[in-house]
């Protein structure tokens, strides 16, 4: 397999796990969100990572979201799962029951909190490609995994049988280029920061992003695809500035991504929100209040809907 074994492009969202008040996982906000983005342009979606809260869910509930993802998407666009575990063997168990779940693919980090060298991360990647007959999509992100995929290693793992894509989601803009430029006739890359730098990235020769503010902000999210893709560098220009706001408003007033994700979501009436598993916790009523109002300024929540919801 490469790049041409497999048609992913375009605005992949990476999407909520939303839970009940009980603590399970609430599958008709999680269906209802995936058809919201699918009806708004998504040409994919990207389950359980780590917008979906993959570290708080059991083996058999990352199971179920793919089984749920499977009956939502009802094989209209890919549907690619998070397989990462620690170890190489649970990596390659829960590829697996993906794989038999119904999946299009596999989004695989490194092995996280355990520091690893190169020789020892290629083992793991060419471990779990063996294993499956899934496509892998790896997934940079050293500032929560710790062990990063550098360029020099992306061009590594380019060869392994099933590795397929990459999901450049440092944050750098450099390394983004410097994996784009080793990999991109081999692999499929997508830039996951698309509300840093989505547009230059696109521009470039991205095969397309996987963020998770569509889940937020849709159809704006996924434009920031669209937009340069078709050549409307205004509307780029515009949607840029947009999204890096909303970067900074979810992680300003001690607020932080995944929560604020989902209470804005909230605030905007849509599926797919509510609370965050611990140790993550809900924003309380003052950060939800300045969240609205960042919401509003950007034109993103009418005044009125705000003094309701808050």
């Amino acid at each position: 397999m490469d790049r041409n074994s497999i048609d992913w492009q375009g605005p992949m969202p990476a999407i909520t796990t939303p839970f009940k008040a009980d603590g399970s996982i609430d599958e008709a906000g999680y269906a209802a969100n995936i058809e919201r983005l699918i009806a708004d342009g998504a040409t994919g979606i990207v389950a359980g990572g780590c917008t979906g809260e993959f570290w708080a869910l059991s083996f058999d509930e990352r199971v179920r979201l793919t089984q749920a993802g499977r009956e939502a998407t009802a094989g209209r666009v890919p549907l690619i799962v998070a397989t990462g575990y620690v170890t190489t063997e649970e990596t390659i168990r829960l590829t697996r029951a993906a794989e038999r779940a119904g999946a299009d693919g596999a989004l695989v980090l490194p092995p996280y909190f355990i520091r690893l060298n190169d020789a020892e991360m290629l083992a793991h990647f060419r471990g779990v490609s063996d294993a499956t007959g899934l496509p892998v999509m790896l997934y940079n992100i050293p500032g929560n995994a710790g062990n990063a995929l550098t360029p020099a290693l992306v061009n590594q793992l380019a060869d392994l049988p099933n590795v397929v894509a990459v999901k450049e989601s440092s944050g750098d803009w450099n390394n983004f280029y410097e994996t784009w430029l080793v990999a991109h006739d081999r692999l499929r890359v997508f830039c996951g920061p698309s509300s840093l730098f989505g547009v230059p990235a696109v521009t470039l020769g991205a095969d397309g992003t996987i963020d998770c503010f569509p889940n937020m902000w849709s159809p704006g999210g996924l434009d920031l695809y669209f937009a340069p893709e078709r050549g409307d560098m205004a509307e780029a220009r515009r949607l840029q500035a947009l999204g890096q706001q909303l970067t900074a408003l979810c992680t300003s007033e001690g607020r932080s991504l995944y929560p604020a994700t989902k209470a804005a979501m909230d605030l905007l009436g849509l599926p797919g929100g509510g609370r965050p598993r611990a140790p993550l916790r809900a924003l309380d009523t003052r950060q939800i209040d300045g969240l609205a109002r960042g919401l509003e300024a950007v034109g993103l929540f009418a005044s009125a809907n705000r003094a309701a919801a808050v």
